[in-house]
């Protein structure tokens, strides 16, 4: 059996760990550079509060004290999410962690009977231990699991644990799940499906095989499986990233390049740092800077560029110096710019670089390496303490919109919580 693990309302319950007072009351949390809305808890749901809203269009709501506002605090739900991971990886005999608030654990050896107590009593640790709520699903595939994962957060009388384990039992799951709510279906593939009179789950596994997979090919005959308890999705493999990206949103506009090239360093930095992390290289690094395309009064420009690298590289000197090169390539003075992004591609194992036979100075490539080690090991924290001359003092992304940021409460000395 799988037990599907889902975090509630995560951003939110990540702020209200610290800050019971926000316990009941509409709380929204937003993305980078406060600008729209991320996260949502049930209240301000209900407040009628859309996913993907724009701040400027709820702020109203703020001044007028009816809903709580906080700009993402992406180092605590971090924290958090690793802790709330480390206790499931305690109870699991294989854990799979799916995103930041959500991972799958393979129950099988465990006995059905004790499945349920096992879980009920791990939300209580979970709680207790990290203040995170979580409502977990349990059934015989991945897909079955999120269906009763809905269940045991939509329904109080499950106590936050919702086990189908039988064909009574799936089948009015399926009867009550909208197609739109189905794991690999979603809102995308939902209006063709209904368009065609299949509304529900189990709509769709009335059909027969022949016309899902006609209409969706094997993936849809993956989830059409699943739906019935026959496991087609396994453990994911952890495959190595095929791009890594890093880019900002400016909370103001800027104009000149060697401010945009601090920007541009960092970012590159910060995807060098990724690639060593994964233990790859990069052979392209690309650079693109964007102005804002909702001033229509201003003139608005949007290229990007690339640079090739003779031979694969993962060090911050290498990529850094890179970036700058592709960006000298697209900057254009007159025009103010709004965002700007790094993206280093073609991505290769670290371990398999052959190198050229002319043009590369392998003393170089050594000592840069052997700097950009260092750099890992003194910049723990995150933070730029060891940094090039072209990188700016602090983090990567300091410098943003983060008007309603809470505390660093898990990561920080700064950010121990005071008692009086």
């Amino acid at each position: 059996m799988y037990a599907l693990v889902d975090c509630n309302n995560f951003f939110v319950s990540c702020e209200r760990a610290f800050q019971p007072e926000l316990e009941g009351r509409p709380v929204v949390v937003l993305s980078n550079n406060d600008g729209c809305v991320v996260a949502r808890s049930n209240e301000s749901k209900a407040l009628g509060v859309p996913m993907g809203t724009p701040f400027f269009k709820v702020k109203y709501l703020v001044d007028q004290g009816k809903l709580v506002v906080r700009s993402s605090n992406y180092t605590l739900y971090g924290d958090l999410s690793a802790r709330v991971m480390s206790l499931l990886a305690e109870v699991a005999p294989k854990l799979e962690v799916y995103s930041i608030d959500e991972a799958f654990m393979n129950m099988d050896g465990v006995r059905r009977e004790e499945l349920v107590p096992v879980c009920s009593a791990l939300i209580k640790k979970i709680r207790r231990w990290t203040g995170i709520p979580v409502s977990i699903g349990i059934a015989e595939t991945k897909t079955l699991g999120k269906v009763a994962n809905h269940f045991a957060k939509k329904y109080k009388g499950y106590r936050g644990v919702c086990m189908i384990d039988s064909e009574e039992k799936m089948l009015k799951a399926l009867s009550l799940t909208p197609i739109g709510d189905v794991w690999g279906i979603g809102w995308r593939g939902a209006p063709k499906l209904e368009a065609q009179g299949v509304k529900t789950a189990l709509d769709f596994v009335g059909r027969p095989i022949e016309w899902v997979r006609e209409r969706m090919g094997i993936m849809g005959v993956r989830t059409w499986s699943e739906l019935q308890g026959i496991r087609m999705v396994e453990e994911e493999k952890e495959e190595k990233r095929k791009s890594i990206c890093t880019s900002r949103s400016f909370a103001n506009m800027l104009t000149d390049l060697d401010e945009l090239s601090l920007r541009v360093s960092d970012f590159a930095g910060k995807c060098a740092e990724k690639l060593r992390k994964d233990g790859t290289a990069a052979a392209t690094v690309g650079v693109f800077v964007h102005t804002n395309r909702f001033r229509e009064d201003l003139a608005q420009y949007f290229p990007n560029a690339s640079v090739r690298l003779d031979v694969p590289a993962n060090s911050t000197p290498e990529i850094v110096g890179a970036a700058l090169r592709a960006l000298r390539m697209v900057y254009r003075p007159g025009f103010e710019y709004k965002r700007a992004g790094v993206i280093v591609a073609d991505i290769v194992d670290a371990g398999s670089i052959q190198q050229t036979l002319f043009g590369f100075d392998s003393d170089t490539r050594s000592r840069d390496d052997r700097i950009s080690k260092v750099m890992d090991l003194v910049n723990t924290s995150g933070r730029n303490v060891l940094r090039l001359a072209m990188q700016r003092e602090g983090h990567y992304s300091d410098g943003i919109r983060r008007e309603f940021c809470s505390g660093l409460y898990t990561t920080s000395w700064d950010g121990l919580i005071q008692i009086r």
